[in-house]
């Protein structure tokens, strides 16, 4: 991944989050298997709208990164192959979050509470592993949000302000030359 300033903060922000996420986990403190156990119970309602949320919000940003596209290639303003580029990795960032997404959601769907079979001393592995996965996919998806974010503003500034002298619009000159060929 081109690590450029708005990936760059992108990435800071989807850190920043996982901080705070992390810091509620240190906060709760050190669990016993069975209050690990019930805690699990009471928030995989929680966890499964999580998981429901971010696979809806993903579906819904490729959806949206096809309309942009749209906007982009019917503009007057010509587009460097970077912001392309640009928005094939928040698309390819953002099905990796969709795809982990539905397969947390269906790990949170087992009921492994209910089973006998399973030790006690599990269910702490089992909890802090479901915040952790749960922090991970969140703070992603802010990457992707904020990634998304980025790219649009780009567009907004080459194609509805008509900034040339962007670093993603083609200039007068490169067109021309292009257009000599």
């Amino acid at each position: 991944m081109k690590l450029d300033k708005y990936t760059k903060r992108a990435i800071i922000g989807g850190f920043i989050s996982m901080l705070f996420i992390a810091l509620g986990t240190i906060l709760l403190g050190k669990l016993s298997g069975y209050e690990a156990k019930e805690l699990i119970k009471s928030s995989l309602n929680g966890m499964n709208t999580l998981c429901n949320t971010i696979a809806l919000a993903s579906a819904t940003i490729l959806a949206l990164l096809l309309t942009l596209l749209s906007l982009s290639s019917s503009s007057r303003s010509e587009l460097k192959n970077d912001f392309y580029e640009d928005v094939l990795r928040i698309a390819k960032l953002d099905t990796i979050i969709f795809i982990a997404a539905v397969i947390t959601f269906l790990l949170f769907n087992l009921p492994i509470t209910e089973s006998d079979n399973v030790p006690n001393n599990w269910f702490n592995i089992l909890y802090y592993l479901s915040l952790g996965v749960s922090s991970v996919l969140s703070a992603a998806l802010i990457v992707v949000v904020l990634l998304l974010y980025n790219t649009v503003v780009n567009l907004i500034k080459i194609v509805g302000i008509g900034v040339t002298n962007h670093p993603l619009a083609v200039e007068e000159d490169e067109l021309e030359s292009t257009e000599k060929e």
